[in-house]
């Protein structure tokens, strides 16, 4: 790193800016949190008031402009992640885009193609993959396990989560005039948990088992809930079963278990906003021991931003997902739909088209 700081501009300024990215760039080594673009006037000056940028826009491309930014992050609706951090890598900046990457496969190709061909460095947001305790669990599964052989990742919401989150996260303001998206993005529930959701258990099984070739899955709605089973194929050989509900009546439960040839890991991961790592216990029959990190800093979207500040200033390679991770997610959320629709297994590889 270098004397400058690395200018970060943030565009939109609702919940996921207010709650991650704003205080996320304020508290980051090395990184300033250098503008705030949103096209809501009363929203964004509330924001510039408390988060104190050097500057603001109200014009996206203003922001762009502007030499001084070296990483835009793309925190506004999903419709949109994929057109903005585009416009951004052609203007020379890093991107951080918020997941999903994009709502179609081609969209998501669009996106690596962009990143290739600007050669600048792209990060999705799940950040789930800076929870110290995850990181552990990854690193352990490459280095100790040997061969995998199974791997269980579960992914509930809890219909108590907004009575804990709303405590943690900041009082999150509004505009008396926002911008949205045509249409209701949460009027399909079954799409939106599977965006919404389904991104975050996909790329954590893909992060911790590797690349997956191919989805079976199952759907049951009942009492007002969504609740999937999936069968996966891993490239290496290993066995997949995964579990998303929305939404448990009971705590947040969420979690994963790993088996291979030469130990395991097991891991309850807590509600993103406690900013709490994971509790892992991973176990070597190389020493017959058991392994646990204590990962005292779990500000993972702290973490996240000083990734993308290393990999974009020493070409450092990035702990987090890639454009292309967020294209492998994409590519599985879209199988997982076509799966429950068809009721067959569904090859990653052939997907098209959206969820």
């Amino acid at each position: 790193m270098t004397d400058i700081p690395f200018r970060v501009g943030v565009l939109g300024a609702g919940q996921i800016a207010q709650a991650a990215h704003f205080p996320a760039c304020r508290k980051s080594k090395d990184v300033e949190l250098y503008a705030i673009c949103d096209a809501a006037d009363d929203l964004r000056d509330r924001m510039t008031l408390v988060h104190q940028p050097t500057t603001s826009f109200d014009d996206y491309d203003k922001m762009l402009a502007d030499e001084n930014v070296d990483a835009v992050v793309v925190a506004v609706a999903d419709q949109f992640h994929v057109p903005l951090a585009v416009r951004a890598l052609d203007a020379g900046k890093h991107v951080l885009v918020e997941k999903p990457m994009g709502v179609t496969v081609e969209e998501a190709e669009d996106l690596v193609a962009a990143q290739q061909r600007n050669d600048r460095v792209v990060l999705v947001g799940h950040e789930k993959r800076y929870d110290p305790g995850i990181a552990f669990a990854h690193d352990f599964i490459q280095d100790e396990i040997g061969e995998l052989i199974g791997l269980k990742h579960w992914y509930c919401d809890s219909t108590y989560r907004y009575a804990f989150t709303d405590t943690v996260q900041p009082l999150i303001e509004h505009s008396a005039a926002p911008r949205r998206p045509s249409g209701d993005p949460k009027a399909n529930r079954q799409r939106y948990y599977v965006l919404g959701h389904g991104s975050h258990l996909l790329d954590t099984a893909r992060y911790l088992g590797g690349p997956i070739t191919a989805l079976r899955a199952r759907l049951s709605t009942k009492a007002g809930t969504f609740c999937w089973f999936v069968e996966a194929e891993y490239e290496n050989g290993c066995l997949g079963q995964f579990d998303l509900t929305l939404a448990v009546r009971m705590d947040w439960w969420e979690g994963f278990q790993v088996y291979g040839s030469e130990g395991s890991v097991v891991g309850k991961v807590h509600n993103p906003w406690y900013l709490k790592t994971a509790e892992v216990q991973a176990f070597s029959a190389k020493d017959d021991q058991f392994h646990q990190p204590i990962g005292a800093d779990a500000n993972v979207f702290r973490l996240q931003i000083e990734d993308l500040a290393a990999a974009a200033r020493t070409g450092s390679t990035p702990r987090g997902a890639t454009a292309v991770d967020g294209l492998a997610s994409v590519r599985a959320m879209v199988a997982l739909a076509r799966s429950v629709e068809s009721g067959d297994w569904v090859r990653l590889a052939d997907v098209e088209g959206g969820v």
